[in-house]
């Protein structure tokens, strides 16, 4: 039986000023699944995790046609709080952005914002969102450390920690590995295989190898066109469009 949708995306349009980013997208992203997005640069996935998050909020060159649904409401009505979007929809960019602040209050750092500051509960969320991302046994006797002395992978799973703090259904990570050595890039991808139980991911890989790596269920976008979409193994093994093809065997891209 095949999982419902968490998000679905019905005729997509998302300009900038007169350049058209993303073309009549439509799409179902399962829940508890791991979907991947790729495409070559400018192909629009960036524009994509930007229209999710609604980030594409803060640049009035933007403007957003059609619906994006969670759990079957549109987040663009008027009556969806941004800040409450952004808890439900958490997002973890390129470059880690560990704050000027210790492990704990990084980690922390969203729960305080929003008003939590009993710190058995802050300790208790800080604790399990560092167990989900595996770094708890790596920091937990030096949380009172400075972040920023942490590896650029530790960092990275710190940020994924402090976006599981504020207990998301969904996950959006642009590109999450692209500036890591390939140990941190493994340890972050086994990560978000062990998270997908409890959470829906959507990424755009660093390439086209993780997405074939970590992903149910996968998309090819090109020049803001979705090209197609479908489980992994079928996109990769027997895309239907032969740009699809090109793209997975380098012929192009």
């Amino acid at each position: 039986m095949s999982n419902p949708s968490k998000i679905s995306i019905r005729n997509l349009n998302f300009y900038y000023r007169d350049k058209q980013a993303i073309k009549n997208l439509n799409l179902d992203i399962p829940a508890n699944k791991i979907f991947a997005l790729f495409g070559p640069a400018g192909s629009g996935t960036t524009t994509f995790l930007r229209a999710l998050t609604r980030l594409s909020d803060l640049d009035p060159s933007a403007r957003i046609e059609g619906e994006i649904l969670l759990d079957g409401k549109n987040i663009y009505d008027a009556d969806v709080s941004v800040t409450d979007l952004r808890r439900k929809i958490g997002i973890v960019f390129e470059e880690p952005t560990a704050l000027p602040m210790s492990i704990f209050d990084n980690v922390a750092y969203g729960l305080r914002i929003s008003g939590i500051n009993d710190m058995k509960i802050l300790k208790g969320k800080v604790e399990e969102a560092l167990r989900l991302t595996t770094l708890w046994e790596e920091v937990k006797d030096r949380l009172s450390l400075p972040a920023l002395r942490l590896s650029g992978g530790q960092q990275q799973r710190l940020c994924i920690a402090r976006t599981l703090a504020m207990s998301p259904e969904v996950i959006v990570l642009d590109r999450p590995t692209a500036a890591l050595d390939p140990i941190s890039s493994l340890k972050i991808e086994d990560t978000l295989e062990s998270l997908k139980s409890q959470f829906t991911i959507i990424i755009v890989p660093h390439s086209i190898q993780q997405a074939g790596r970590i992903s149910d269920r996968a998309g090819f976008m090109l020049m803001g066109d979705l090209i197609e979409a479908g489980p992994t193994a079928e996109l990769f093994t027997n895309p239907k469009d032969q740009k699809t093809s090109d793209y997975i065997t380098g012929r192009f891209g």
